[in-house]
């Protein structure tokens, strides 16, 4: 089954507040207006797949069932469906300038999950991986969007999960019971939490035999009971409540600490408990996947902002023509990333699963240039827009709305009336110092954590070699010195 964007809000509206943001409980997330932008720009992907131009993008056929279904809720089988799943993370990008994290990680873990429980069951005899194939057909049979839970607050950093003075700094399970397992810890800094049916909590690293109890996977109702969610705020997030547009109305991620205290996992939703082995191998295959696709994202966002600029280049009475060498790196680095990625895909590997994960290594590599392409067309943005993007320097859209309103418009008006140029720079201004910006960084994990895997997974010693056998030169005659001795 699949939903179009009103029925998925309809769903999302029934389920119990359970969501706080200013120290209040939000009532309704779908009208809220700190969380009512991230389910709309959700319910435009819901409503794509049913768009004759744009469901081959929003829609893949079911490895499971054969019917068609929406692409978060396929699975991802081969390169085809690891670069469909890119492309319409790109295009998602183009309708709101912003990630929709709830058709995203979620399913990313889950499709994971997959592989992981494949292995742990054959050497284990466990019996996780047909759950997660049950589940899988589950939220396809209902169309539902999912958050994945990765990343633990952690506590102190030089200690293990199981020396920390306090063990819910890392979610971890609490008892096992006939029927099902009882969790507590902390889950931190998760997208999209608000706009999901389900939370999929996978660990955020992997563990050894001392850490078991914190390898733990499962899936659970984001509004289950011991479940509590605090929406972090944001770059002028409090513009979200006011009309007008002094930030785009067309979405905005959230953000969000996840307090699971004493919460009930029946079985048939439990993926892991204890089985540590495969906590590594499951974070790997994760970080490959998600970090082969967001080359995509940011690409998506820098193409909003290629098109952001040449708007506000043409507000303040100029041609794009002197900006063009500018307009092109940015579409260079957009390129990159995506195209980095796509090398990942092609590059990849089907697992005797039937998960297809992308090469680690150029997946890596995208990461470190997303962690820097994307700041440089941010900067190229603001160069081309002038002072009223960069600064925010102008006034909001209430007092334009004044008696003294007029001249406001009148001293913005230039090479377009004062209303569209201060929509395009605060377009701008939003996508390069406010809200659209996070998530290039650290989204996905840390670039310095991709760098070691580069380091790791490159053959360095095999590179020597080839350029001894070039030229010939003795296998001993040139050598790595000893390092000195310290005195």
């Amino acid at each position: 089954m699949m939903m179009n964007g009103k029925q998925y809000v309809e769903s999302i509206k029934k389920m119990r507040p359970n969501i706080y943001k200013f120290g209040k409980l939000i009532q309704d997330v779908t009208t809220d207006p700190n969380t009512a932008l991230h389910i709309k720009s959700v319910a435009r992907s819901y409503d794509a797949s049913f768009d004759p131009e744009r469901a081959a993008i929003y829609t893949a056929k079911s490895s499971l069932t054969g019917e068609t279904a929406h692409r978060w809720n396929t699975f991802m089988g081969d390169a085809a469906a690891q670069v469909g799943n890119a492309k319409m993370k790109r295009d998602q990008y183009h309708q709101t300038g912003t990630c929709q994290g709830a058709t995203c990680a979620g399913w990313t873990a889950l499709n994971t999950l997959w592989d992981a429980t494949f292995e742990c069951d054959k050497e284990l005899g466990t019996q996780y991986h047909e759950r997660v194939k049950n589940f899988m057909r589950f939220c396809e049979d209902n169309a539902l969007a999912l958050a994945g839970a990765l990343t633990d607050a952690k506590g102190d950093r030089s200690k293990k999960a199981s020396q920390q003075a306090n063990p819910d700094v890392t979610l971890h399970v609490k008892e096992v019971k006939p029927d099902g397992i009882i969790v507590s810890g902390y889950k931190i800094q998760i997208c999209g939490v608000a706009a999901c049916h389900y939370i999929v909590a996978m660990p955020g690293t992997g563990y050894g035999e001392v850490d078991k109890d914190f390898a733990v996977a499962f899936a659970v109702p984001r509004d289950e009971k011991g479940i509590t969610i605090v929406e972090c705020r944001g770059i002028s997030d409090t513009r979200a409540a006011e009309e007008g547009y002094d930030m785009p109305h067309a979405g905005n991620i959230t953000q969000a600490y996840i307090h699971f205290d004493n919460v009930f996992i029946p079985n048939e939703r439990v993926f892991m408990c204890g089985e540590f082995k495969y906590s590594g191998r499951n974070i790997g295959n994760f970080a490959s996947i998600y970090r082969a696709a967001i080359g995509h994202c940011v690409a998506g966002q820098g193409d909003v902002m290629i098109g952001a600029a040449m708007g506000m280049a043409r507000a303040n009475g100029l041609s794009v023509k002197p900006f063009q060498a500018t307009l092109n790196q940015m579409a260079i680095n957009n390129e990159i990333t995506a195209g980095v990625g796509l090398g990942a895909m092609m590059l990849g590997k089907t697992m005797k699963s039937g998960l297809f994960v992308p090469d680690a290594l150029l997946a890596h590599v995208n990461k470190t240039q997303v962690a820097t392409l994307p700041y440089q067309t941010k900067v190229m943005a603001q160069d081309i827009s002038g002072g009223i993007a960069e600064t925010g320097c102008m006034p909001s859209w209430m007092d334009m709305q004044t008696d003294y309103g007029a001249f406001i418009k009148e001293a913005l008006t230039a090479g377009a009336d004062g209303e569209s140029r201060a929509k395009l720079a605060r377009l701008v201004e939003w996508l390069t110092v406010g809200g659209g910006i996070p998530g290039c960084m650290h989204g996905g994990g840390s670039p310095d954590g991709a760098k070691m895997v580069v380091k790791a997974l490159t053959k360095w010693e095999d590179y020597f070699e080839m350029a001894k056998k070039i030229m010939d030169i003795p296998t001993d005659a040139v050598k790595e010195p000893e390092a000195p001795v310290k005195k």
